[in-house]
């Protein structure tokens, strides 16, 4: 793949994956289409890299330890409440710093991130920044970094966190996924001439070009598995026909699920119990599960102990399939292109959430953070995905929902209604 001129340094962080899935898509307008991890980079000072671990290593543990009854919970509850979003109405000035943004400025005054932008400088100060992650935006203005400074929002609503600390006097500008953000960003004090609103930013593999043939023929294929008995296509066949062409006769692939852990392998269970459930309807060949482990070999492993007790043979091999691979980069391509077979993307509502632009229904596991409950009631809103019944009885619930076209509906809404140019938008923006 031929790389584009250089644009712009992106950069994220490698805490969970949502910072870094935003970043993929945007890789290449970087020089070389790398991707820079703020928190990993080559050479990173000892004293700038126990911060980082010290933040990750600390919300990786709480989101596995708040499976544990009443004592994780709270434990999380408490943690929360430093990234809690607060109440959007009544409208009103929200630009007073809380206090992890007082935090992170007074770790900037004491030279946490300096070397990083001096590396930036030193190597090219021309080039902006695009950032996936407040805080590198925010060690970028602090530490005088000359060329523009760019941050791009991954999820539906934001904390106070997000923006600077005298945000009328920041040049930093925003990369807004929706239109509450935009709403949000004002009222916390940023200048609207530094917020564009260009969605998020997804994978150009799952959209094609500004046509977007190849979201459309993906979504052909998948309407005839989301709408088994054709009520929705019945209601809505002028409208499916006007937006895809007319649909092929079969679809060219079994029911997908991908289920999806988020970076610390919270929820993996819930993998187990939907593929325990519909192991019957898998070793019939009539459906097809996903199962994301992304980059933790702990979490593979366990997917791995788990099917060989329900003793799957050759001949449904083809219907169960794990997701893995070692680096981040090889993971992602990996989950883009299973994406374009998958009918129902199955996760907690991360940034995952907007793929539910590329016309797969959401089924909504539990959040975890008050930026996941906001995206959860966003989806919910906007009618792009459905709130998980007990796994247990999914093959209950879930065949009820493919027979009356609940889940052909929010894939074609999740179409009409999602941002689905991001990428192309930033990539405008950036390119002038």
């Amino acid at each position: 793949m031929k790389h584009m001129k250089q644009e712009a340094w992106v950069i994220s962080v490698n805490m969970g994956y949502g910072h870094q899935r935003t970043a993929y898509p945007l890789r290449n307008l970087a020089p070389d289409g790398k991707v820079i991890n703020a928190n990993s980079y080559q050479g990173i000072p000892e004293r700038d890299k126990k911060i980082w671990e010290t933040t990750r290593n600390s919300y990786e543990f709480i989101s596995r330890f708040q499976r544990f009854p009443l004592v994780g919970k709270t434990a999380f509850l408490i943690y929360d409440q430093f990234q809690k979003i607060l109440t959007f109405y009544p409208k009103r000035d929200l630009s007073k710093p809380n206090f992890v943004l007082k935090q992170i400025y007074s770790s900037l005054k004491k030279g946490w991130g300096r070397g990083f932008i001096e590396k930036l400088k030193s190597q090219n100060e021309k080039l902006p920044i695009i950032s996936t992650f407040f805080t590198p935006a925010f060690m970028a203005e602090f530490f005088n970094y000359p060329g523009e400074i760019f941050c791009v929002v991954c999820d539906a609503d934001i904390s106070r966190t997000w923006a600077p600390l005298n945000p009328k006097l920041s040049k930093i500008k925003y990369f807004a996924s929706t239109e509450r953000v935009v709403e949000r960003l004002k009222l916390y004090g940023v200048k609207p001439e530094n917020i564009f609103l260009t969605g998020y930013p997804l994978p150009k593999e799952n959209i094609g070009t500004k046509k977007m043939e190849v979201l459309k023929e993906d979504l052909k294929y998948r309407i005839l598995n989301l709408d088994p008995q054709k009520r929705y296509f019945e209601k809505y066949k002028d409208l499916i026909e006007a937006r895809l062409g007319k649909l092929p006769e079969k679809s060219d692939h079994p029911l997908t699920i991908l289920f999806s852990v988020g970076g610390a392998g919270a929820q993996k269970e819930i993998g187990i119990k939907i593929l325990k459930c519909l192991i019957w309807q898998i070793k019939q060949r009539e459906i097809k599960i996903i199962l994301s482990a992304g980059i933790k070999e702990r979490v593979k492993e366990y997917f791995e102990r788990e099917l060989k007790k329900l003793k799957c043979n050759e001949n449904n091999s083809r219907y169960i399939e794990i997701i893995f691979e070692k680096d981040i980069g090889g993971y992602f391509q990996k989950f883009n292109l299973a994406l374009r077979k998958t009918d129902i993307l199955w996760t907690k509502p991360s940034e995952l959430s907007f793929y539910s632009a590329l016309g797969i229904p959401i089924i909504i596991a539990p959040p975890i953070g008050s930026q996941e409950e906001f995206n959860k009631r966003w989806l919910l809103k906007s009618g792009f995905g459905l709130l998980q019944e007990d796994p247990a009885h999914a093959e209950q619930w879930l065949f009820d929902w493919l027979e009356r076209g609940y889940l052909a509906e929010a894939a074609m809404e999740g179409f009409i209604e999602g941002e689905k140019l991001g990428t192309l938008n930033i990539q405008k923006i950036i390119t002038k």
